[in-house]
This record gives C-alpha cells, sequence and structure tokens, in this order.
C-alpha cells in the first residue's frame, strides 16, 4: 500500500502509522523482492511491482475510493504494467495544493485540467508534457473517437498540453432548482428567460419559505461566471480581457468596461440586499451541490448540459425534484473545447503508462464507469446494458466527475436519467454561436509581472463584487483604480495584440 493511501487511512493516528511503517520496514529487510515497489517497471500484470501512476483530480474524497482503486488495480493486470492511485483534492483547497505540487516538483502522473483552471498559466511553468508524440504513440483510440475540434480547439502555441474530455462541444449556462418547490408554489418558471427574470421567482420563495435560501451563491459560481455571462476570457478566465462567446465583436475589453459585467453586478447586488441569496456568500466554501442537498437551497448557479439536473439530483439525493433552466445562449468557445482535460505532469517517470491510462479512459468502457461509478453489484446493479441503478452503498462513492475523465459518451446512465441522453448530447451541439475567440490562447509570458499584480488585487475584491456583497457604486471604482495601478491595461494591450495576428493567420 503507498504511504499516501496510509497516511488518509491512519490521519489522526500519527502512532497507528508509524507502527505500520515500522512493520513495513521489517518486512522489507527480510525479503528484499518485496521492496522493488510500485516506482519499478516489471512485467505487464505484475500488480505489485508495476509503476504506480498519481491521478490529481480536483473533489471531495470517496468512502470506498481505496476498495474502488484496488478493484481499479486488478483490472488493470495483464493490460497495463501499472496501478492506479487517485487523488481527489477538496475544489477549496485545489489551487493552493496545485500550485505547491507543482513548485515542489512533487513526482505527479496525470492531473485534471481546464482553461478555466489557470491551465495556460500551468503550462508556461512547465508543469505539462507537450502530449504530440505520446498521442501518436499511445493515443490511438483518443485520436481516432474525440472530434478533432477539441484537440485544435484546446492547443496552446500549436500543441497539445491535456487530452481533452470526449463530451459535449457546446456550453450554456443557468440554474438547477427545486422542481418540486416550484410546483408546490405554482411557479412560473416557463416565464423566466434571464437572470433579471428571477426577482419575482425569488421574492415568492422568500415569502413563502422563510427558511429557504432562494439563491446559494460562493466564490466563482456566481451569475458573472463565465458560463452563464458567456465570457471568452480567450484563454485562462483568471487572466483579465474578454470578447463575448455570444457576440461577433473582437476587440478586449476588461471586466469593468463591458456592460453586461457591470449590469450582472448591479443585479447581484440588488438580490443580495432584499435577502434573496446567503449573506456569507463572500466567505463560504461550502460546494454549490452540497448547500443544495441540504434541503434549504431553491436554486445553484450552473453549467447546464442535457440531464445535468437528473446527474446533480442523483448525487444531492434530490432524486425527481430538481430541474434545470437555461439562461443564456449556447456557445462554443476555447473554453469548451479545452474545459475538462487531463494533462501529464513533466515530473512524470512514465509518461507512456499515463497516456495509455488516458487512452483506455477513452476507449475502455468498463474502466471508465468503474472510476466514475465504482465496483458493479456493490455501488451501482446493472438493470440493462448501458442502463444502472442506485445500491444503498451508491453514497459511498460517486465522485460525481464523469465530466473530468475520458470519453463520457462511454458512460452508463441511471435509471432516473433519459436513457437518450448521449444522443440529446449530440443535439445540443447543434445551433450553437461560435465564439470569435475559439481556438486562441493568450500567452501571458511577456506581461506575467502584470498578471501576477492583477490577480493579487482580484483575490482581494473580485469575490465579494461578484457576489453582490459590497456597495457597488463604491468599491467597483476602488477596483478598477487597483486594476490600472497593477498593469491591466498592458495587459489588455497584449492580449489585443495577440489575438489581432491570430485573427489575421485563420
Amino acid at each position: 500500500m503507498a504511504q499516501w493511501q496510509l497516511f488518509r487511512l491512519t490521519r489522526g493516528y500519527p502512532w497507528v502509522l508509524l507502527a505500520i511503517l515500522l512493520i513495513m520496514g521489517g518486512c522489507a529487510s527480510s525479503n528484499t523482492n518485496e521492496s522493488a515497489s510500485r516506482e519499478g517497471t516489471e512485467q505487464v500484470g505484475n500488480a505489485d511491482s508495476a509503476y504506480t501512476l498519481k491521478l490529481i483530480y480536483t473533489g471531495a474524497a470517496q468512502k470506498d475510493e481505496l476498495e474502488v482503486e484496488a478493484a481499479m488495480n486488478d483490472y488493470l493486470q495483464g493490460k497495463l504494467e501499472a496501478r492506479i492511485d487517485m487523488v481527489p483534492i477538496d475544489w477549496g483547497q485545489w489551487e493552493d495544493r496545485l500550485n505547491l505540487m507543482i513548485a515542489s516538483r512533487e513526482r505527479m502522473d496525470i492531473i485534471f485540467t481546464a482553461h478555466w483552471n489557470k491551465h495556460a498559466v500551468n503550462v508556461s511553468k512547465g508543469a505539462f508534457l507537450e502530449l504530440s508524440q505520446l498521442l501518436e504513440a499511445h493515443g490511438r483510440g483518443i485520436l481516432e473517437t474525440l472530434d478533432p475540434l477539441f484537440l485544435a480547439g484546446s492547443k496552446i502555441n500549436g500543441g497539445n498540453y491535456g487530452v481533452p474530455t470526449n463530451k459535449e462541444l457546446a456550453a450554456q449556462g443557468g440554474i438547477i432548482y427545486r422542481a418540486d418547490v416550484a410546483r408546490e408554489l405554482g411557479l412560473d418558471m416557463a416565464a423566466v428567460h434571464t437572470i433579471a427574470d428571477l426577482g419575482d421567482i425569488f421574492a415568492r420563495i422568500k415569502q413563502a419559505k422563510p427558511d429557504m435560501i432562494p439563491l446559494y451563491m460562493k466564490q466563482g459560481e456566481t451569475f458573472n461566471a463565465h458560463y452563464i455571462g458567456n465570457y471568452d476570457a480567450l484563454g485562462d478566465t483568471s487572466i483579465p480581457g474578454m470578447i463575448l462567446k455570444d457576440g461577433k465583436h473582437t476587440t478586449v475589453l476588461p471586466n469593468y468596461e463591458t456592460e453586461r459585467y457591470v449590469e450582472t453586478l448591479r443585479i447581484t447586488r440588488d438580490y443580495f440586499l432584499k435577502g434573496y441569496m446567503n449573506q456569507d456568500a463572500v466567505t463560504n466554501q461550502t460546494m454549490n451541490m452540497d448547500a443544495l442537498r441540504a434541503g434549504n437551497v431553491f436554486a445553484i448557479t450552473a453549467s447546464l448540459k442535457p440531464g445535468k439536473a437528473e446527474e446533480i439530483a442523483i448525487y444531492t439525493g434530490l432524486v425527481g425534484k430538481l430541474a434545470q433552466k437555461e439562461l443564456n445562449a449556447k456557445t462554443i468557445s476555447t473554453s469548451e473545447t479545452a474545459g475538462a482535460m487531463l494533462g501529464i505532469s513533466s515530473t512524470s517517470q512514465r509518461p507512456d503508462l499515463a497516456m495509455a491510462f488516458i487512452n483506455m479512459l477513452h476507449t475502455d468502457a468498463y474502466l471508465n464507469n468503474m472510476l466514475n461509478y465504482g465496483i458493479e453489484g456493490v455501488h451501482y446493479e446493472k438493470v440493462e446494458e448501458g442502463i444502472i441503478r442506485q445500491t444503498a452503498r451508491t453514497s459511498d462513492y460517486h465522485p460525481a466527475a464523469n465530466w473530468m475523465f475520458g470519453n463520457q459518451f462511454l458512460n452508463a446512465v441511471w435509471d432516473t436519467e433519459n436513457p437518450d441522453k448521449w444522443d440529446s448530447f449530440q443535439a445540443f451541439n447543434e445551433g450553437a454561436h461560435v465564439s470569435p475567440g475559439l481556438g486562441f490562447v493568450f500567452d501571458s509570458t511577456p506581461v506575467k509581472s502584470e498578471v501576477a499584480a492583477v490577480v493579487s488585487v482580484d483575490r482581494q475584491y473580485l469575490n465579494a463584487l461578484d457576489t453582490g456583497s459590497v456597495d457597488i457604486d463604491h468599491v467597483l471604482p476602488q477596483y478598477v483604480e487597483k486594476l490600472k495601478a497593477a498593469g491591466i491595461e498592458r495587459i489588455i494591450e497584449e492580449k489585443q495584440r495577440q489575438f489581432d495576428a491570430y485573427l489575421h493567420s485563420r
């Protein structure tokens, strides 16, 4: 068992960990063959000596994670000379933990990454390998099944530093809400088309159910999230300068000069002052799905796709009680083509095995479903081919992270979902507006000091503004002044220069 797994099992009981390590040390000295470790590259199928691939991703740790890992490793025997060690990191800790792991050059193999999650910044740090040769040598299944638009739209300076998940290409934002409560109160959700239309709905909720929070928000999960605002940051969303994904204009603007952004701030502030939102939105770290599961929240913001409400209903225990409401136009941008990827760390000792494992996630339905749903007969039961149902132990392993791993079209669907879900995904892509910035990713190297200064300012102001927690007229001018002092205008100028060159070269 890896020391990482021992640490997780014995957390809070250091004397137990010490005893186990002493016993293991004694065994190793008496049998040197056993100390040939999971770091080796011995023959295929020898699970005890195979190389251990560390899969780093963001999400909550699962109760039965080690049990599922063991089942996956049994399955990999004879197929790949590797074992898998899943290392989930909570969303609230993700950025700081990953930054530390990258800076310390910790040995990692496969890392979840996305353009909205500082992918370009981490590429510039040398965190990921360029994958062209690895894809040709060990990723043929990926190349044969993945729409070429995914790889073309996720390149950075002509290279791929992550393998996109095979999923929907289009994107749409809105809310997931309690359909049972809406029915009970006779709320006309069909009349809701924009975030401004939600005011009357939230007022009814607050009046009829004073103990229910009409809308839950937290950092990054607001009306100004890129998936609702339809903002194209032309790469990393933490770097200022954007266009509108659903528009035609190619002028790069800072957020404070974008009319939609400022208007959304004012609507959010209005809802905050009327008590339609959780008043601790600026500090609360509870994930929005966990807040919904608690039972006292009517709606959360969400990036939507066909069947998203049904997926969340299973995770939250609210089957039959949720629905989704789209609040913007469907779009396709680099945020979607590179919105969920698996990168290979530059510290990996066996990038060939890492790519081979990613390739299996794109081609091997059994492995893919085990990673996403756990063990058949334990965490789910098979109803018929491609259809599964919950068991008493489903909640013990339910990462709800299908969109992160490999090929979603290999996933089974729950019996509470639309059995034609994947056909709906294909139809969802039709008629989507293509962003003028599709395929462009800003290289922040020329302005990296300014980017660092602006990110620091954003940490001070942005969350408070986006959650409506502060007075817009008073705080927004302060924010703008600090951004200009930090060099935002230099960043916008450089991003526009690069974007113009990209548009000219197409």
